[in-house]
């Protein structure tokens, strides 16, 4: 059931980017982030003790936090999406002319999700390693690339 939501989100995200339109830019690249953000706070949560550790549940957040890294986001940071252009955005304008850079920090999310379904299984102490790696992936780009709230 998670998985066929996760992948109808995606689909609608594709659907929004084809559109061009930056408000549908905009919405799935929201929709996109707040699905990472609620995979990663399923790991955290149990990486600081404040959720009791599930392995199944844990693997579900880490496997769909692999299948969201996969998605080509970047394609949905088109122009006219920025943070000085559409109210609602926290992209920075240094995106569009870091092109390259901002490709390759979220390239390296995609390296840092790989194998993580396995690495979080066996107890919670194998979950702190995880979110941290992610959370450094996630870091770098936003430090570069999102305007601080």
């Amino acid at each position: 059931m998670r998985q066929t939501i996760l992948a109808a989100s995606l689909v609608l995200a594709s659907g929004a980017a084809l559109a061009q339109s930056p408000e549908d830019a905009l919405e799935a690249r929201h929709g996109l982030m707040k699905m990472i953000s609620i995979e990663m706070g399923t790991l955290s949560g149990m990486a600081k003790g404040e959720v009791e550790y599930d392995e199944a549940a844990a693997t579900a957040a880490a496997t769909n936090l692999m299948a969201l890294a996969q998605y080509d986001a970047p394609k949905l940071f088109i122009e006219g999406t920025s943070s000085e252009d559409i109210q609602g955005s926290d992209a920075l304008p240094a995106i569009w002319s870091n092109r390259d850079d901002f490709e390759a920090k979220f390239a390296a999310l995609t390296e840092a999700t790989a194998g993580i379904d396995q690495a979080v299984a066996g107890g919670q102490a194998n979950v702190g390693p995880v979110v941290q790696q992610l959370g450094l992936a996630c870091r770098d780009c936003h430090q570069s690339y999102r305007m601080d709230r």
